[in-house]
C-alpha cells in the first residue's frame, strides 16, 4: 500500500503517484481526532476492538476502513518501523535481522519492499502493510459473568484463590507456584468471577492447542452465563470478541492493548519461554493497567531466585488436592545404556523394571531423549508385549496412542518429553532412561515425575531416573520434589510424611 499526505491526514494512493510513499517512510502517522457524528460500523467496532490486524484479516473493504481512519475510529501503525537503524516488527517485537527479508513488492511498486519472516505464519507484514487498530468507543460485550461451580477447593487452593482474586483487582502480577496435579485451575474461577463482574475482559493463554481445547469446555460448564472464545490456529473462533477468552499464547500476536487480566498457563513451557516475541504479545495484548498471572509447576532458576529473594510476588500450592506427598524420584545407575540400546537391548535393571509393570498390569510411561533411540528400541519392548507403542512429536497416530493409553489398551508407552505436561493416567508410574542427557533439565523432570500420583483413587506411583552418571539437574528436581513436600506437610497441606522427608 501507498499513501499520501494531505491536511495533516493519509490519502490512499497508487504505486504510480509519484508523491506517494509507504507507511515505513512516514517520519509521523497523523492519527484524526473522532468525528461523534460519524455512523460508524458496529460490526467494525466489533471485529476490530483490542485487536491490532492486517488488512487482510478484515472483511471489509479498504476503502471503509479507510474512512474510519479519516473519522478518527481506525488507527493506522507501520507494520514494521526502523529503531537505531535496525528493523523492528510492531507485530511480533522481533528485532533479529536475519528474520526479515525482502522482496519485489506489487502492491507498493517497491522492488526491495522489507518483511518479517518471524511471524509470517500470521500473514506477512511488511513495509508497506500498515495495522489498524480500533481507536473508537468500545464496544459491550454481552453475558453474564455469574461463577456456577459447587467444588470445594482445598486449603491450599483457596489460600492461592484469594491472592489471584487480590492480583486481579488490583491490576498487580503473580506467580502461582503449583506442584503438577495441584489443581491450578480451579484457583483461578473465583479471580475471573472478580473480575468478569467489573466488566473487565480476561484472557487464559497457553503454549499448546491441546490445553486450550481441554480448559474451554471447562470453563465454558464454569461461566455459562457468556460465550467463552477459544482462539488456536484453525479454530471457527479466531475471531470472536468476548469477556473471556482462552487462546495459546500465538494468537495473542493479533492482540493490542485488548485484555484487563492475562493469565498465562505453564509459563515456563516451550515455545513460550524461549521466545521472545510470545513474550512481547502477552504484554502488547494487556491493557496499560492490567493484571497478569503466571501459573507454573517449575519456574526457571531466574524466577525462582527472585521469589526467594522477594523480588517477585508468587504464592505456592506445595501439596496437592488429594492430600497426598508428591511420589520421589528413586535414581537407579543402568550403565552404558545407550551403547545397550545401539544393539537392540536394554540394560538388565531397565527390564525388570518394565517386566514388573507389565506383570502386575500397572499403566508405564518410559521417556528416552531421543527418536531415533526409541525407534531402535520398540521391535525389542515388542518382545516383551506386543501392545506396547512409542509416541514423539511428529508421530501422525500421536492423539489416537496416547488414547488407547488412557484407554488401559496400551500397558506401556515409550515416549520422548512430549508427554511431560497436559497427560494424566491414572495409576501410572513413570520411568526415564538417560535422565542425565541435557534435554532432561530440572523442569523436564520435575514434570514427568508429576504424571505419576496424580489421581486422588491412586495417588502414588513409582518414579525411576535410569542414569550412566547424576546430573545437576537430575539432583535439582529431587531437591525441588523433596522441598515441595516439606513445605506442604509443614503447613498442613497433606496428611503424612515419606521417608527421608524429614531429613
Amino acid at each position: 500500500m501507498r499513501f499520501t499526505l494531505q491536511e495533516n491526514k493519509l490519502k490512499l494512493s497508487t504505486s504510480t503517484d509519484p508523491n506517494s510513499t509507504t507507511i515505513a517512510a512516514l517520519t509521523h502517522i497523523p492519527q484524526p481526532e473522532i468525528n461523534p457524528n460519524y455512523p460508524f460500523s458496529q460490526n467494525l467496532q466489533h471485529f476490530l476492538q483490542g485487536r491490532m490486524l492486517l488488512h487482510d484479516e478484515l472483511p471489509f473493504p479498504k476503502e471503509q476502513l479507510h474512512e474510519h481512519y479519516e473519522n478518527g475510529y481506525i488507527h493506522y501503525h507501520k507494520g514494521i518501523s526502523i529503531e537505531k537503524g535496525k528493523p523492528v516488527c510492531t507485530r511480533c517485537g522481533n528485532s533479529t535481522r536475519h528474520h526479515f527479508a525482502a522482496f519485489s513488492c506489487a502492491r507498493c511498486g517497491e522492488k526491495e519492499c522489507l518483511y518479517c519472516r518471524h511471524c509470517i505464519m500470521m500473514g506477512r507484514v511488511s513495509s508497506c502493510t500498515p495495522l489498524l487498530s480500533w481507536a473508537g468507543p468500545a464496544a459491550h460485550l454481552s453475558g453474564t459473568a455469574a461463577l456456577k461451580w459447587d467444588g470445594t477447593l482445598s486449603q491450599g487452593q483457596a489460600h492461592a484463590s484469594k491472592k489471584v482474586t487480590e492480583a486481579i483487582q488490583a491490576n498487580g502480577e503473580l506467580l502461582v507456584w503449583a506442584v503438577c496435579g495441584a489443581g491450578k485451575t480451579e484457583v483461578l474461577f473465583a479471580g475471573i468471577a472478580a473480575a468478569l463482574a467489573q466488566g473487565k475482559r480476561v484472557c487464559i493463554a497457553t503454549p499448546r492447542t491441546d490445553v486450550v481445547l481441554e480448559l474451554s469446555p471447562r470453563l465454558q460448564a464454569v461461566f455459562p452465563g457468556i460465550k467463552v472464545a477459544a482462539l488456536y490456529g484453525g479454530s471457527e473462533e479466531r475471531n470472536e470478541n468476548s469477556v473471556l477468552t482462552i487462546s495459546t499464547t500465538h494468537q495473542l500476536f493479533r492482540f493490542h492493548e485488548a485484555f484487563d487480566t492475562i493469565i498465562i498457563d505453564e509459563v515456563d513451557a516451550f515455545p513460550f519461554s524461549a521466545d521472545r516475541s510470545l513474550q512481547h504479545a502477552a504484554q502488547k495484548a494487556r491493557k496499560n493497567s492490567s493484571a497478569l498471572i503466571s501459573l507454573s509447576a517449575t519456574p526457571n532458576e531466574k524466577w525462582q531466585n527472585e521469589c526467594k529473594k522477594g523480588n517477585r510476588p508468587f504464592v505456592t500450592i506445595p501439596g496437592r488436592y488429594h492430600r497426598h506427598p508428591l511420589p520421589v524420584p528413586e535414581m537407579k545407575w543402568c550403565g552404558d545404556w545407550e551403547k545397550t540400546l545401539k544393539r537392540g537391548k536394554l540394560p538388565l535393571i531397565v527390564e525388570t523394571w518394565i517386566t514388573k509393570r507389565l506383570t502386575e498390569k500397572t499403566p508405564a510411561l518410559l521417556f528416552l531423549p531421543k527418536i531415533e533411540l526409541m525407534e531402535v528400541l520398540l521391535p525389542y519392548m515388542k518382545t516383551f508385549d506386543e501392545r506396547i507403542e512409542a509416541v514423539h512429536a511428529e508421530d501422525p497416530q500421536r492423539k489416537e496412542k496416547v488414547q488407547r493409553m488412557r484407554n488401559k489398551e496400551t500397558p506401556l508407552l515409550v515416549t520422548t518429553t512430549i508427554l511431560e505436561r497436559g497427560v494424566t493416567f491414572p495409576g501410572v508410574d513413570v520411568a526415564v532412561l538417560g535422565a542425565e542427557d541435557r534435554i532432561f533439565t530440572e523442569s523436564a523432570l520435575v514434570q514427568i515425575a508429576g504424571r505419576a500420583g496424580r489421581s486422588s483413587s491412586q495417588p502414588n506411583g513409582n518414579i525411576t531416573f535410569f542414569h550412566y552418571g547424576k546430573t545437576n539437574a537430575m539432583n535439582k528436581a529431587y531437591r525441588q520434589i523433596t522441598n515441595m513436600n516439606k513445605e506442604a506437610f509443614e503447613k498442613g497441606l497433606i496428611d503424612y510424611v515419606l521417608p527421608g522427608m524429614r531429613n
